[in-house]
C-alpha cells in the first residue's frame, strides 16, 4: 500500500504527550490553518508514528522537533480513537503523562500551530479543544 494516505487510506498512529510544568499547568497548541484537520482548535503536542518507531520514540522526536524541549515519559494516560468523519480520518493515539527533562518550549511549527501556551485544566476546559485533547482531560480528571 505505497499510496496509503496515513489517516485516510489506512488507519494512522498519533501519539500525544499531555506536559505539565511545575504549577501544575498542561502545555497545548492551537492548531493553524496548515494543520492537517481541527484547525482552530487547542490540543496536546505530538504527531505521528513513524514506520519502525516506537511509540515512545516517536513521541520524543516529535516534541523535539515541534517544542525543542526533552521530555520524559511518566505514564500512559489513555488509548483513544480519533475518528474525524468529516476529514474521513481515523487515528489510534495513545497519550502519555510527561515532564520537560531539559530545554524551554518554542513553536518550531508556526505554519501548524498558531501559538503555544500552559493552563490549567480549568481554563482548558473553557476552551475550543481537539477531540483527542476533551478525552485526554476528561480521563485525566476520572483518575484524580
Amino acid at each position: 500500500m505505497s499510496n496509503c494516505v496515513i489517516g485516510k487510506d489506512c488507519i494512522g498512529v498519533g501519539v500525544g504527550a499531555l506536559i505539565f510544568n511545575e504549577e501544575g499547568k498542561m502545555l497545548l497548541a492551537l492548531r493553524g490553518q496548515k494543520a492537517k484537520n481541527e484547525v482552530g482548535k487547542w490540543e496536546i503536542p505530538g504527531g505521528a508514528v513513524e514506520f519502525g518507531e516506537t511509540i515512545e520514540q516517536a513521541l520524543k522526536r516529535e516534541i523535539k522537533e515541534e517544542l525543542d524541549i526533552e521530555i520524559e515519559l511518566q505514564e500512559m494516560l489513555q488509548l483513544c480513537d480519533h475518528i474525524i468523519p468529516e476529514d474521513k480520518q481515523h487515528w489510534v493515539s495513545p497519550t502519555y503523562i510527561c515532564q520537560v527533562v531539559s530545554g524551554v518550549p518554542k513553536n518550531l511549527e508556526p505554519e501548524k500551530c498558531d501559538r503555544i501556551g500552559w493552563f490549567s485544566v480549568e481554563e482548558a476546559e473553557k476552551m475550543p479543544l481537539s477531540i483527542v485533547t476533551q478525552h485526554d482531560i476528561k480521563v485525566l480528571k476520572e483518575k484524580k
